[in-house]
């Protein structure tokens, strides 16, 4: 007879992590994809039971929300095109007729890692202080909603922005909502669409281009500048970091170039940080990079955010005995570095080098250069669409600042060429598509870039977001003031779209937070006041057009 126990809480949390973390990289690069493969392969094996044992997992979460299926053409922009379902998720805790629709778009990862946002987030938010009904809209491919055999390039071609916005506005045209009496087609009703970070972009690019449906939006942390090089991410981070961190960080990586350029200590800085059989400058280049990723992962809500970036800055001025971190420390192979760097080769070692199996050498885990690592087009290799759609449209490729005295916190081993190669090792040319050389990312930009903007399109970013350059808010773009119709927001110390959290009781919430909260549900209550006169001149235009 088999036994059944309940997985462990540690297992269960490192398979939940995992699986909000698994559908984009923490930079689109190949050495954010050997990592994916690393912590994938660790949260499976701390998952694992015996094999007489079966997991019984806990009753889902956010079961007041089952899942619900639209059925969406594969290719809008053919007469002859296969379906999918794409999935949706809807609460009516607050509906009362009249009542608009706040509509979340999913965005690069799975749908259920938006739920939260269902229940006590910004969608329940609005939902409850406007009588709405929430909906939560899964993007294409993503999560179960997929209609393809695999991920190769081929079947990746319908990925794109122009059939993304589509399957949104047919479904905001044309869902049924099970239990709902009236009509509640975006023709006929106020829709607000709400997205964050690459999804608030899109949310931008609705109101722009489906006016007639999309009768307001919110941006938050939309990154409506698409930019091949992307070295102001970092620099956000440079700047808005501790003052010691930074200056450690600015220090460890001109040391750490400067070794890599003398070929007799080459070998020697590589092996402090365990990684002395990595062939390629660019490859640890790339590994040194990836604690910098977990900035973005900072929250206001301790119970959501990461404090995996402040451990790092604890770590890099750690004292050795006597020796501050700023004092230099003699090593074997004629090093002669500061403890700083003694600190930040540890702290890889320990959370980066130690993944590595032992069955396995350094270059087989964080090598990139053999083509056959990335060309894999199973389904459940998540981290092929985000990159797909950054190797097609959006770019955003982190790389060190193009000024070589700029103070950086990355090495000048990242540059555009190192950092896309990834596109063509990933996607090798199809029978019917070939992505191009470098992103096309005109396509985003043409839709309005820094400057975009409409009536009922409300712009919200983080003053301390490192996707901050590449939104209306970055200071390559126009300052801009904010009101009631275009509403235009910086919240103070905020990283990546802080509003879209919230607690059940917004009072209990920090107060820039609740702020942001209360300005968002007093300028959607002040837009729906126009929509009986927007719904009047839609049908007068309708029929003069018949």
């Amino acid at each position: 007879m088999k036994k059944y126990r309940c997985i462990s809480t540690v297992s269960l949390l490192l398979l939940e992590v995992f699986a909000v973390a698994a559908d984009r990289l923490p930079f689109p690069n190949a050495q954010s994809v050997n990592l994916w493969r690393l912590e994938k392969r660790q949260a499976e094996l701390q998952a694992l039971v015996n094999d007489e044992e079966q997991v019984v997992f806990k009753k889902p979460k956010f079961s007041e929300f089952p899942p619900q299926w639209f059925e969406q053409p594969l290719d809008h922009f053919s007469k002859d095109s296969p379906t999918f379902g794409q999935r949706y998720w809807v609460s009516k805790r607050h509906y009362k007729k009249g009542g608009p629709v706040i509509v979340l778009d999913g965005g690069e990862t799975s749908g259920e890692n938006r739920l939260l946002f269902l229940d006590t987030g910004i969608v329940d938010i609005l939902a409850k202080a406007t009588n709405g009904l929430g909906v939560i809209l899964e993007h294409r491919y993503y999560g179960e909603s997929i209609a393809v055999p695999d991920l190769s390039t081929d079947s990746l071609r319908w990925l794109n922005n122009d059939q993304s916005a589509a399957d949104s506005a047919n479904f905001m045209r044309n869902v049924k909502f099970e239990g709902i009496d009236e009509n509640l087609s975006a023709e006929d009703t106020p829709w607000i669409y709400y997205g964050g970070s690459y999804a608030g972009a899109r949310a931008a690019h609705m109101r722009v281009l489906y006016p007639d449906i999309v009768f307001g939006a919110i941006a938050s942390s939309g990154v409506t500048h698409a930019s091949l090089e992307n070295w102001e991410y970092m620099d956000i981070i440079r700047a808005a970091a501790e003052p010691e961190c930074s200056q450690h960080l600015v220090t460890s990586i001109a040391v750490i170039d400067g070794l890599l350029a003398v070929p007799r200590l080459r070998g020697a800085i590589k092996g402090l940080f365990g990684l002395a059989e990595l062939e390629h400058d660019d490859d640890f280049a790339g590994v040194i990079e990836s604690p910098l990723g977990s900035w973005q992962s900072k929250n206001w809500d301790p119970k959501l955010g990461s404090t995996k970036f402040d451990q790092f800055c604890e770590a890099l001025a750690k004292p050795l005995g006597k020796l501050n971190a700023t004092q230099s420390v003699s090593l074997a192979g004629g090093l002669d570095v500061p403890v700083t760097v003694w600190n930040y080769a540890n702290y890889i070692k320990e959370n980066y080098v130690s993944k590595c199996p032992e069955d396995a050498t350094i270059e087989d885990c964080f090598g990139s250069y053999d083509d056959s690592k990335f060309q894999g087009t199973d389904l459940s290799l998540h981290w092929r669409l985000w990159l797909f759609q950054v190797c097609t449209e959006w770019g955003y490729f982190v790389t060190a600042p193009p000024d070589p005295e700029f103070p950086r916190i990355v090495s000048r081993q990242l540059t555009l060429e190192t950092q896309s190669r990834i596109c063509q090792q990933a996607y090798p040319p199809g029978k019917h598509f070939q992505v191009p050389a470098l992103p096309n990312i005109t396509a985003v930009n043409v839709l309005g870039d820094f400057a975009i903007a409409a009536d009922r399109l409300a712009i919200i970013d983080g003053e301390v977001d490192p996707w901050r350059p590449d939104t209306p808010h970055s200071q390559n773009a126009e300052d801009r003031n904010d009101t009631i119709l275009q509403p235009f927001k910086l919240i103070p110390n905020a990283v990546h779209h802080y509003d879209e959290y919230g607690l059940t009781d917004i009072r209990d919430e920090p107060l820039e937070i609740m702020q942001i909260h209360l300005e968002m549900i007093h300028f959607v209550k002040e837009w729906l006041k126009d929509w009986d006169t927007v719904l009047k001149e839609r049908r007068q235009r309708s029929k003069s057009t018949c």
